[in-house]
C-alpha cells in the first residue's frame, strides 16, 4: 500500500478518526492501531506479516531476558543470539542469491538461485529491532511492554521506508493518550503536501522521462543527456525518499506522534561528512552508534580509524542492496571520507580564498555524491561504467532532455538553498487563508498532481527495494 494512492486514502480516512475516537481508552486504542498497522503491511503480501511478527517476538523476548539476567556473559549471549536471528532473516531474503551468485561466479560452480522476493521494509524494521535490543543491553532504554513494542515495531507510517525511529524516541509517546488540540496540523499537512509534490511532480517525472531512458540504454545518449541524467537521479532519489519520510512524519503528526527528521538540505553539504549529517540522518546515526563506535570508532590510531570508517560505510552500502554496485557506492563514500580525515594533516595545501574554498568544497562534494549515485542507480557494474563512458560522448540528442525536466532539476537544487524560515512562513500563510482559499489551493494541487501523473499512477518509492 503506497501513501499517495486511493487505497491508502480510504485506509487513512478510516484509521485517523477511529484512532482519535479510541485514544481516550488505551485498552481499545492499542490493539486497534496494531491491527491497522498489520493490515497496512499485509496489503503488500500477507505472508510477510508473519516475518514481522517473528522479528517482534524475537527482539522483545531478547530485551526481557537481557533485563532479567545478572550475568553479563548471559546478557551478551542473548544479545548476540537476537542480533544473529535478525541478521539471518535479513540475509536470507536479501543476500542469499547475491552470495550464491558471487560464489558460483568465483568458483565456477552452479549453486542455483532462489529468486526470493524481498519483503517490504525488512531492512528498516530489522535495524529498529537491533537498536532496541542493543539499547536495552546497554541499559540506556528500559524494555517496553509487549503490546507497546509490537506497536513500535509495526507502526505503519514508518514501517516500510523509515525514518528509522528508535524505541526511546517512540515508546514514551505511548505512555498516555495524545491531545488532538496539540497536533501541529499545519506542519503535518504541509509535509504531506510537499511530499506529494516532490514524489509525483518532481521525482516520478524526472525518473520516467530522463533517468530511466538514459540508464536503460546509456549507449544511445550523448554526453549532455547523460550528465543531466546523473544530476537528475541525484534530484530524483532525494525527492523520492525525502517525500516518503516527509509524508510519514506528517501522517504520524496527525495521529499525535513525532518522528525525528531525516533530511536537511543534503546537497548544500560542504563535505561528505557534512552530507551524511544531512542525508538519511536516522540511518547515519544508526551506523555511527551501532556499527562505527562498536568497531572502535576513532580510537586506536589513524589506520584503525580509517578501517572502521571504511567497514561502516561499505556495510551501509551493502545494507541498501545485494549487489556490487552498492558496495562500490559505499566504497566511493568511504574513500572520500578517509581523504577528508587525512586532508588537515597534509603538509602542503593550496592557498585558496575562503569564499572560493567554501564554494569549491560544496561543488566538489555534490559531484562526488553524484559520481557515487551512478553506481547506486545502475542495475549492474557494466551499466555504471557505460554511463561514465558516455559523460563526454558526442552524438545527436534523443529528446529526453526537455525544458520541463531541466526546470525541475534546477528548481529542486535551488530550493535547497532557500532560507530556512521560508517553509514556516508559507505554512503560516496557508493556515491564515480563508477556508475557501485553502480548499482552492488544495484543489489546484490535486489537479497539478493528476496532470503530472498523466494517468500512470504513482511509481513505487525507490527505498521500497531496500
Amino acid at each position: 500500500m503506497i501513501f499517495p494512492t486511493v487505497q491508502f486514502a480510504f485506509f487513512f480516512a478510516i484509521v485517523l478518526p477511529s484512532s482519535w475516537a479510541l485514544m481516550p481508552s488505551q485498552r481499545l486504542w492499542r490493539p486497534f492501531i496494531l491491527a491497522a498497522s498489520y493490515y497496512f503491511y499485509a496489503a503488500a503480501g500477507w505472508q510477510y506479516a508473519f516475518l514481522l511478527a517473528g522479528s517482534t517476538v524475537v527482539n522483545q523476548t531478547a530485551a526481557v531476558l537481557v533485563t532479567r539476567q545478572e550475568s553479563e556473559k548471559v546478557r551478551k549471549a542473548v544479545l548476540v543470539t537476537a542480533i544473529s536471528l535478525d541478521l539471518s532473516a535479513l540475509g536470507f531474503f536479501k543476500y542469499l542469491d547475491f552470495f550464491s551468485d558471487t560464489v558460483s561466479s568465483s568458483l565456477g560452480l552452479s549453486l542455483g538461485l532462489m529468486h526470493l522476493v524481498l519483503p517490504i521494509g525488512v531492512s528498516f524494521y530489522t535495524f529498529q529491532g537491533i537498536s532496541y535490543v542493543v539499547d536495552v543491553h546497554r541499559r540506556t532504554t528500559a524494555p517496553a511492554r509487549h503490546l507497546d513494542y509490537a506497536i513500535y515495531a509495526s507502526f505503519f507510517p514508518h514501517l516500510v521506508a523509515g525514518p528509522i525511529v528508535r524505541a526511546s524516541e517512540f515508546v514514551p509517546q505511548l505512555a498516555g493518550p495524545r491531545d488532538p488540540d496539540r497536533v501541529p496540523a499545519a506542519r503535518a499537512f504541509a509535509l504531506i503536501a510537499g511530499g506529494l509534490v516532490k514524489k509525483m511532480v518532481v521525482a516520478d517525472v524526472i525518473g520516467t522521462r530522463l533517468v530511466d531512458p538514459v540508464f536503460g540504454t546509456p549507449q544511445a545518449h550523448n554526453g549532455t543527456e547523460t550528465l543531466m541524467s546523473v544530476y537528475g537521479y541525484a534530484v530524483q532519489i532525494y525527492c523520492d525518499f525525502s517525500a516518503y519520510t516527509d509524508m510519514a512524519i506528517g501522517l504520524a503528526l496527525l495521529m499525535g506522534f513525532r518522528f525525528p527528521d531525516n533530511f536537511d538540505r543534503p546537497y548544500t553539504a560542504r563535505s561528505l561528512q557534512d552530507f551524511w549529517r544531512r542525508w538519511h540522518m536516522t540511518l547515519s546515526r544508526w551506523l555511527r552508534d551501532y556499527l562505527y563506535i562498536p568497531l572502535g570508532g576513532n580510537r586506536g590510531g589513524e589506520l584503525k580509524n580509517y578501517r572502521n570508517l571504511m567497514l561502516t560505510i561499505l556495510l551501509g552500502g551493502l545494507w541498501h542492496g545485494a549487489a556490487w554496485t552498492f558496495v562500490l557506492w559505499g566504497g566511493i563514500h568511504g574513500v572520500g571520507l578517509a581523504v577528508e580525515r587525512a586532508w588537515p594533516r597534509l603538509p602542503v595545501k593550496p592557498n585558496v580564498p575562503p569564499v572560493l574554498r567554501l564554494l569549491g568544497a560544496r561543488v566538489l562534494t555534490f559531484h562526488v555524491v553524484c559520481l557515487a549515485w551512478i553506481f547506486f542507480r545502475a542495475p549492474d557494474v557494466s551499466t555504471a561504467w557505460a554511463v561514465l563512458g558516455r559523460l563526454f560522448a558526442d552524438g545527436p540528442a534523443t529528446g529526453v532532455l526537455t525544458p520541463t525536466v531541466v526546470l525541475l532539476i534546477a528548481a529542486a537544487l535551488v530550493v535547497q538553498w532557500a532560507p530556512r524560515g521560508l517553509g514556516g512562513g508559507l505554512r503560516t500563510a496557508f493556515v491564515t487563508l480563508p477556508v475557501y482559499a485553502q480548499g482552492v489551493s488544495l484543489g489546484v494541487l490535486l489537479l497539478v498532481l493528476a496532470a503530472a501523473s498523466g494517468g500512470r499512477g504513482v511509481a513505487p518509492f525507490i527505498y521500497f527495494r531496500f
